[in-house]
């Protein structure tokens, strides 16, 4: 089987699902160029995210991960790991459908707050309510993820390491990488060489 066809593997999920650390990893499996969004939108207006939405609200915010989205997305060869709330727009998430193959990294809200137990970096999570708040999330995001992605990877019983090891073999057999390279058969010729 051939899977979907696309330039690039997008990411998207709830925070602590592994977006960046299994993308990390993806990236260099397949020979392909790494991106955090988040990082990225820090890195072009040289001000943290919890900067962002303290000055901007979180409107503001999604505005500047829409526009860098939408330029990530016009290159090819990238694995791409998307914030928690980039599938929030459609806009978006057609746009990362149509030049992505999207993977939903799935957690559970028990993982996510063993998993972000120490996190002080996320705007969302300031409140003393973080298992109240991760709910609610996951009840208003997890029909977006489902309708954005192309195929869905739980993530809750896994290290990085095997999560992307499973998901590297299933990418595999889903995913045709755009540029005529087959992922599968670009990491065995590097495994050969």
């Amino acid at each position: 089987m051939h899977g979907v066809s696309a330039p690039n593997l997008v990411l998207v999920g709830p925070m602590g699902s592994g977006k960046s650390s299994i993308g990390r990893r993806l990236a260099e499996r397949f020979g392909l160029v790494f991106v955090d969004a988040d990082r990225e939108i820090e890195a072009r207006t040289g001000v943290s995210i919890n900067t962002i939405f303290e000055c901007e609200g979180e409107a503001g915010f999604r505005e500047r991960e829409r526009a860098t989205l939408a330029e990530l997305m016009n290159a090819s060869d990238t694995v791409i790991a998307t914030g928690g709330g980039a599938v929030l727009d459609a806009q978006t998430r057609r746009m990362l459908r149509e030049r992505g193959f999207v993977v939903h990294l799935h957690v559970s809200v028990e993982q996510q707050l063993e998993r972000l137990a120490r996190d002080r970096t996320r705007p969302l999570l300031a409140g003393p309510d973080r298992e109240g708040v991760l709910k609610r999330l996951s009840e208003a995001r997890e029909p977006l993820y489902v309708e954005a992605s192309h195929l869905r990877f739980d993530t809750d019983a896994l290290t990085t390491a095997e999560a992307a090891s499973k998901l590297g073999h299933l990418l595999d057999t889903h995913w045709r990488h755009a540029t005529g390279i087959d992922p599968g058969a670009a990491r065995d010729a590097g495994m050969n060489a």
